[in-house]
């Protein structure tokens, strides 16, 4: 029986093992793959995470992250708006900060059970019971749902957005380039919209989004590359001026922005198994995080406050709603905008001349730090 077990390895199930950890807790983390390994991500944090990583031990200044300070998005066509980034940012790779936040866990005493899947997750008397892949079973008080996107055990707690397909798929290379370190660049195509941006050793992180009808359509992610991506002209000069890092990129299917719920099976669901962010608004992993920071405070606050459970549930939604809801919505509301050639083109003309409304957008869809 340990008190807290963790589903999932991401940003979200590493810091707040961290945080339980250090408050003297018992923790389980359970990880379907091994350390260092590549996601599907955008690379780039919200500075408001830094507090919390320092107060945490886990400053990733060590790990030599580029420092980014300037935004800018193009339409399909290539115009072009650009904006300083208030807060600014860091670009690191998940290969290398994941690991770096594994490695302080394991200081810190969290025990880990990796290349295991939870296959069923059941709650009674008081108590869960996670069926693992391998035969075990692990035992704990309360759990945590970090597990990303999507999962099996999605389907095995019946989530309502696990029922409808999605129509988007997500593409990650690691590439050399010639960029500013200091930029992020938000490009835009039809279906969809790819990012860059330096992370660590003087690499980029370059990320799209799109659905799974432009790649039906052209029978490959090149052949789609080619037909669509390179309309752009930053996305064509970037495919043929880079020297791109993977032999194959990064792939991820079935990506849903829909509408989740932040308690299942009285789990408490972290990061995006809570709720995704549109890409678009760069600021998931600074999300991931702060969704852990929340959700170990009210595990340390059921344990020392008599183990109240309906008390720990109602008070984490309440929490999670009130600092992330509107963010996501808003973030939902601003991807409707982009995607339609007509429209990015609509949205970009307006908004190059109007800055107060992009940094009205940035501070909706991005937090203060924490």
């Amino acid at each position: 029986m340990t008190d807290v077990a963790i589903i999932g390895g991401g940003l979200a199930g590493l810091v707040s093992a961290m945080a339980l950890a250090r408050a003297g807790r018992a923790v389980v983390l359970v990880e379907k793959k091994r350390y260092p390994f590549h996601r599907v991500c955008g690379e780039y944090v919200s500075n408001e995470v830094l507090p919390w990583l320092r107060t945490l031990g886990a400053d990733p200044a060590t790990l030599q992250p580029a420092h980014i300070n300037r935004f800018m998005l193009s339409s399909p066509s290539g115009s072009t708006l650009h904006a300083a980034l208030d807060l600014g940012g860091f670009g690191i790779s998940r290969y290398t900060f994941d690991n770096f936040l594994y490695q302080q866990a394991q200081q810190q005493g969290v025990r880990f059970i990796l290349q295991q899947t939870v296959q069923e997750v059941t709650f009674t008397d008081d108590a869960f019971a996670l069926q693992l892949s391998g035969g075990d079973t692990v035992k704990a008080s309360v759990v945590l749902g970090a597990y990303g996107k999507r999962a099996n055990l999605d389907r095995q707690l019946n989530r309502r957005f696990f029922r409808a397909r999605s129509p988007y798929i997500g593409v990650k290379y690691h590439i050399k380039y010639d960029f500013p370190k200091d930029l992020i660049a938000l490009h835009n195509f039809r279906d969809g919209y790819a990012g860059i941006s330096a992370i660590e050793n003087g690499r980029y992180c370059f990320c799209y989004l799109t659905t799974r009808r432009n790649l039906r359509k052209h029978g490959s992610i090149p052949g789609m590359e080619q037909a669509i991506l390179y309309r752009n002209p930053h996305l064509r000069d970037i495919f043929e001026e880079a020297e791109f890092l993977y032999r194959q990129p990064e792939v991820i299917n079935e990506i849903s922005f829909a509408t989740k719920t932040c308690i299942e099976n009285h789990m408490l669901m972290c990061g995006d198994a809570a709720g995704m962010i549109t890409p678009l608004c760069g600021n998931g992993m600074a999300m991931a995080m702060h969704s852990g920071k929340i959700a170990s405070e009210q595990v340390l606050r059921y344990f020392d406050n008599g183990r109240n459970r309906p008390q720990l549930e109602e008070n984490y939604s309440r929490a999670w709603r009130q600092q992330f809801e509107n963010r996501l919505r808003v973030g939902r509301t601003v991807q409707q905008l982009f995607g339609s050639p007509i429209l990015s083109e609509m949205a970009v003309g307006a908004l190059r001349f109007m800055p107060p409304a992009v940094r009205l957008i940035m501070r909706q869809t991005h937090g203060l730090p924490f």
